[in-house]
């Protein structure tokens, strides 16, 4: 099955099937990414908005002024100072110059730069209410200012400015991102993995069902070559001989019914392996059936049918066993090296023996898997299908026995099909 074009379009439909999941997921997978790394980037800018605006209003409430002289003292010790970034005040210059820096820690340096700083205060005055303000430190560094009003009387006279670097949440930002980034490819790598398990799973009904296909076309294919071809012969018989019409007749007769059968069987055993249909056992003459059985085939005359002391009953479907002794008795013919082949009939047991060069040890499983002549070592490549004992070996599973080979008192090869034993009354 491994090479049909069946097969091969359904591992096609495999793998487009796991790209597409995979695809799925990366798709869905990148949209939570991106929503989750936006929502971060904001939910860390208003916290660092909401700290350094805390900061900044609740120390400019803790300055006043004093004689018009502002008091800075309460920011060397107040809580809220503590963990700033940078911190400073200013006042106002009476002279309408830029606003003078009383106060500032770690250093003036750290505050804004002057041109930023005057456009604070400018802007400061017009709002009379806190800022933020993004913009360069003294230094150079992009940093985030609170900038909180100090009231002196009705005007704004001084502000605190607290700054805060967005440097490390951005780092903090982008690890997250990282480990979202691997996450999600770790996730796309199990979804991709996932899809192709459950593609697979779900194609194997699909697989067994073409395979089942493939092995009913060879069996029937191999059930129906040697009666067709010898319905064949005699139609060409009575054809050639118009003396020998009725006795060709009568052959092509005999030979339709067996083909009849056949077909039935064939779907009987296509139905139960798909399941559809169930062995029905019935008590049967297992001697009966096995006469019958050789007595249609082309060269039934060269095999003895040895009859037993009494009568061998036993439960199974007819049909289904008759074509499991035919295959057995095929194969002897066919591979015994043209040796007699005999039948013997046990309770429970059908015993097909040849004389033939038998079959080697190692190779006596092998011979009852499907694809497998029954030949003898070099003849595994020989004539056949390699469905006659796969076949027989189903049966007998079937019916609860088992099938094997042998090899044969003297010399050759034996085939054994054994059934359960029939209790009447069952």
């Amino acid at each position: 099955m491994s090479g049909t074009p069946a097969t091969a379009r359904l591992r096609r439909l495999r793998w487009t099937l796991t790209l597409l999941f995979a695809a799925t997921t990366a798709g869905c997978l990148l949209v939570l990414a991106t929503l989750a790394a936006q929502i971060d980037a904001h939910s860390r800018a208003r916290e660092l908005d909401s700290d350094a605006g805390r900061r900044a209003g609740g120390l400019a409430r803790t300055l006043w002024y004093d004689n018009d002289t502002l008091n800075v003292e309460p920011l060397s010790d107040d809580e809220l100072a503590v963990g700033a970034d940078v911190l400073g005040a200013v006042q106002g210059d009476p002279a309408g110059g830029p606003p003078l820096i009383r106060w500032s820690r770690p250093g003036p340096d750290r505050l804004p730069s002057p041109a930023l700083l005057g456009r604070i205060w400018t802007q400061l005055q017009a709002t009379q209410g806190s800022l933020l303000v993004t913009g360069p430190s003294s230094t150079g560094r992009e940093i985030r200012w609170a900038v909180a009003p100090v009231w002196e009387g009705d005007t704004v006279g001084a502000a605190v400015i607290v700054g805060d670097d967005p440097a490390q949440s951005r780092l903090d930002h982008d690890r997250l991102v990282r480990w979202v980034a691997l996450g999600c490819s770790a996730l796309v790598l199990a979804a991709a993995a996932m899809g192709h398990l459950l593609s697979g799973r779900a194609m194997r009904p699909a697989l067994l069902a073409l395979e089942q296909q493939e092995q009913f076309l060879a069996e029937a294919a191999h059930e129906l070559r040697t009666p067709l071809a010898t319905l064949r012969l005699a139609v060409e018989r009575g054809a050639a001989t118009p003396e020998r019409a009725p006795a060709a007749l009568e052959e092509a007769i005999r030979l339709t019914d067996r083909l009849a059968r056949l077909v039935t069987g064939l779907l009987a055993r296509a139905r139960i392996e798909a399941g559809t249909q169930h062995l029905e056992l019935t008590p049967l003459r297992l001697d009966q059936l096995v006469e019958q059985a050789v007595a249609e085939l082309p060269a039934h005359s060269t095999v003895a049918v040895l009859e037993p002391a009494e009568p061998v009953v036993v439960r199974g479907d007819p049909e289904l066993l008759a074509q499991a002794v035919r295959n057995l008795v095929e194969n002897a013919l066919r591979h015994g090296g043209g040796t007699p082949v005999t039948v013997t009939t046990a309770p429970g047991l059908v015993i097909v023996r040849d004389t033939g060069p038998g079959v080697p040890a190692e190779r006596r499983e092998e011979i009852f898997r499907r694809g497998v002549t029954g030949g003898p070592a070099e003849g595994a490549s020989g004539a056949g299908t390699g469905t006659g004992l796969a076949i027989v070996r189903w049966v007998a599973g079937l019916h609860g026995g088992s099938a094997r080979v042998l090899e044969a008192p003297g010399g050759g090869l034996q085939a054994e099909l054994r059934l359960p034993p029939y209790t009447p009354g069952e």
